[in-house]
């Protein structure tokens, strides 16, 4: 499984998360939650702060990164359709974000495949060292709650195929259910043979807007009526080995 880290939004987040990466931190901890519809899970199941897994340069709270603003260094695609959650919606380095202009802000969406760093009670509880990542219906009423922290971008059925907790919010109950995590790194640590060349589709050329057109009135002879309009999770965001010729 491949994860496309978004430093563009939570940089605080991310730069934890490559740190706990790098020390180890992941490596044998495991996924404590599945749930049917909404995300997988993981992380250190320890439930006293005793017995928790120490950290060497990793910190276990930040400050939320919930939104950003709106700036020059990162263009949005606005899709045509508009939105119910946000007054726009679309794509900004081919991820897809919500943008609110009268405020100056923009914020990555829960969609299909979005990363989310878990969090307590408090809004600044939460770190990336807990993590999970949507694999149902888009829980867009988690947008500006959690901080979003990237994205899914190869093995989305690695987790989406995983068996359902039966506790309550998917969680497992017996230890003996859980799923354990063997090995967590960084793409640019990894000897050259073994790192994932990717081409993601950029969202700021005409490609990307032909596409979204193509989406949005289909016409294939299949559909006998083409709805014209799409929901910002349901652009599908091209990814492709990098040719090597």
């Amino acid at each position: 499984m491949i994860i496309r880290l978004a430093p563009e939004f939570a940089p605080r987040h991310v730069a934890n998360i490559k740190a706990l990466v790098q020390e180890g931190y992941f490596d044998g901890l495991v996924i404590v939650r599945s749930q049917e519809n909404y995300v997988v899970q993981w992380g250190d199941p320890a439930e006293e702060e005793a017995d928790q897994r120490p950290m060497k340069k990793g910190k276990r709270a930040l400050p939320a990164e919930f939104d950003r603003p709106i700036g020059d260094d990162l263009p949005v695609t606005i899709l045509p359709d508009g939105d119910v959650y946000a007054p726009q919606v679309g794509f900004a380095a081919s991820l897809p974000v919500a943008v609110d202009e009268m405020s100056g802000r923009m914020w990555l969406t829960h969609c299909y495949g979005m990363l989310g760093a878990g969090r307590a009670e408090s809004p600044d509880s939460g770190s990336g060292a807990e993590l999970y990542v949507v694999i149902g219906h888009s829980p867009r009423h988690l947008d500006l709650n959690v901080t979003l922290a990237g994205r899914v971008v190869q093995g989305m059925e690695v987790l989406s195929t995983l068996p359902r907790g039966t506790g309550g919010l998917g969680f497992y109950e017996d230890p003996q259910q859980f799923v354990p995590i063997q090995s967590i790194r960084l793409g640019s640590d990894l000897p050259e043979a073994e790192r994932a060349h990717l081409e993601i589709l950029r969202t700021d050329t005409p490609t990307f807007e032909a596409l979204v057109e193509s989406r949005r009135n289909r016409h294939e002879s299949w559909f006998a009526n083409p709805t014209g309009h799409i929901s910002l999770c349901n652009v599908p965001i091209p990814v492709r080995p990098m040719a090597t010729d």
